[in-house]
């Protein structure tokens, strides 16, 4: 059963760490690819949580956010294979901030291409965002270790 358990973590980390390194052989001096595309859905957030909330997203530069991603996704990625579940706080941290910004299903009308492509992404990573859950809630309900008590010598005399 351990093995079974071993293998479905490597399976489900593989998504995060080999995306992490796509990203990392790609991020150059500007944060590459992923920086040019995550520039302008950043600013739409941004304005996003401006008009609803009040509340101004600090600037920050977009291949930091790249560094940031590729970071949390390699390292939780790598930690979660061997069943922490630190790495799987820091998969979750990344998915619950990545999700709302690469998945703008909600800036599109519904008849439109995008919106489809978008929330189809946007269902997925949530899923991925409950595996996590589901996760992270089993560890915790396991007993660490429980304590043996030790058989009381018998007096004989």
């Amino acid at each position: 059963m351990a093995f079974i358990s071993f293998t479905g973590r490597v399976l489900f980390a593989s998504v995060f760490i080999l995306s992490a390194w796509q990203e990392f052989n790609g991020f150059g001096t500007d944060g590459g690819v992923s920086a040019k595309s995550l520039e302008p859905k950043f600013h739409v957030f941004s304005n996003h949580v401006l008009s609803h909330t009040g509340v101004k997203v600090p600037e920050v530069e977009i291949k930091h956010l790249v560094a940031a991603a590729i970071a949390l996704k390699g390292v939780g990625g790598i930690l979660f294979v061997f069943g922490s579940s630190i790495g799987a706080f820091l998969l979750l941290l990344h998915q619950a901030i990545s999700i709302p910004i690469l998945y703008d299903f909600y800036n599109y009308d519904v008849e439109k291409k995008e919106f489809n492509q978008l929330f189809l992404k946007f269902t997925q990573s949530l899923a991925l965002l409950g595996a996590l859950l589901f996760f992270i809630g089993m560890k915790n309900s396991i007993p660490r270790r429980q304590l043996r008590k030790k058989a009381p010598k018998t007096k004989t005399g």
